[in-house]
């Protein structure tokens, strides 16, 4: 094993970091959580359209609770 090689094992890559784990199942970033909450809050928009609003319901609870899981995702996930 030469210098170089000896160096590059010591290094880690900015993404690598910053990744840690949480409760998801998987090693996330900041981005990675972000990403799965914006789905997650476009996932229960359409269940509430489909399902909650002609039941009386208005669509702005579901945002609520998608932004209450969303920061609660990307904080302790």
């Amino acid at each position: 094993m030469n210098l170089y090689e000896e160096q590059e094992e010591g290094r880690q890559s900015p993404f690598d970091r910053k990744a840690r784990d949480g409760f998801l199942p998987i090693q996330t970033n900041w981005f990675d959580r972000v990403f799965i909450s914006v789905i997650i809050w476009v996932a229960l928009s359409l269940f509430w359209l489909r399902f909650m609003e002609p039941a009386g319901l208005p669509l702005t609870i579901s945002n609520v609770v998608a932004v209450l899981v969303g920061v609660y995702i990307v904080w302790k996930g």
